[in-house]
């Protein structure tokens, strides 16, 4: 770490989306309002899912986790892309933009794991149900959580290990509205190329696996249950879609952005908005609100609070 005191960029310039300001402000009208939707969305699942004895399931356990790591990956970009709106030069401090590409990094490994937890408690539910709350215990939950957060930090901290040994001299602007890998290893004053090779391999290869082997587990478990009930095929189906929405919609981006080390296009900044504007936004819909037991869930806590309002 002691490398980035040497290094003579002191602040990284973003380039933006658009340089229209007319644009500008429509895309800040736009991330403003998913933005706002996106915390209170997710804010409404934790907390309906918290004081809800009902649902207290390992289903609901891991929606809590992927809404918390939603609202965080959302808030570690969006916020400085709106306040960046407002300025014709857009910049972070060097130190600034290590720490985002940390949280992102941490934040997106953790919800890897907690995508492919979610699918392990499907097909346990729906494969073994008879033994559902044998396998999938509070243990075995408190597991899988702290191992996603484990492997978060891991995969953060090694992403980080090739870049703060990097000489940065300049230039030192970005043609994006976020600190990431690919186009700060660009602005190195060595070649990268081999650099760049393993970062795609962190990172890329990591979420082309991690597809896979969803996907291999999606078609076991639509496979066992059209094997054994042909009635059930239809509720397989409809549980599994939403699950794979979310992978395509959040791995479609990372594997869009990491899986060759060549040079970054200027579409990667705009794919780049499905992961930290739509896919969180887009994960409550999915999962929660059309989920019958969940809207009962929330028309509860909303008729509660509304009584406690009258008596307050």
């Amino acid at each position: 770490m002691n490398e980035l005191n040497y290094s003579v960029v002191s602040e990284i310039v973003f380039k933006g989306i658009f340089s229209s300001w007319t644009m500008q402000h429509l895309l800040l009208g736009f991330s403003s309002i998913f933005y706002v939707a996106i915390v209170l969305g997710n804010l409404l699942i934790i907390l309906t899912v918290t004081f809800d004895p009902q649902l207290q399931s390992p289903m609901y356990f891991f929606l809590v986790n992927l809404s918390l790591i939603d609202m965080c990956l959302s808030s570690v970009v969006v916020p400085k892309m709106i306040s960046d709106l407002f300025y014709e030069c857009k910049t972070i401090s060097f130190h600034g933009c290590i720490t985002q590409i940390f949280f992102i990094h941490f934040l997106g490994g953790i919800e890897m794991v907690l995508l492919i937890s979610m699918a392990f408690d499907r097909y346990i539910a729906i494969c073994k149900p008879l033994h559902y709350l044998t396998i999938m215990n509070p243990k075995t939950c408190t597991f899988l959580q702290v191992s996603a957060w484990v492997i978060g930090l891991m995969h953060s901290l090694t992403q980080l290990a090739f870049v703060v040994n990097l000489p940065f001299c300049g230039p030192n602007e970005v043609d994006s509205f976020y600190c990431d890998l690919p186009r700060l290893i660009k602005l190195a004053c060595v070649e990268t190329y081999k650099l760049e090779v393993i970062v795609s391999a962190n990172s890329g290869l990591i979420s082309i696996c991690t597809v896979f082997l969803l996907f291999i587990s999606y078609i076991y478990i639509l496979f066992t249950v059209q094997k054994h009930s042909s009635s059930g095929m239809s509720k397989a189906l409809s549980t599994l879609s939403a699950h794979i929405s979310v992978v395509i919609l959040f791995f479609g981006p990372c594997i869009f952005i990491y899986v060759w080390p060549f040079p970054t296009m200027p579409v990667d900044k705009f794919i780049a908005i499905i992961d930290f504007i739509i896919t969180p936004i887009l994960n409550p819909s999915i999962y929660a609100f059309r989920n019958k037991d969940m809207k009962v869930a929330v028309k509860r806590l909303s008729s509660q609070l509304v009584n406690f309002k009258k008596i307050s």
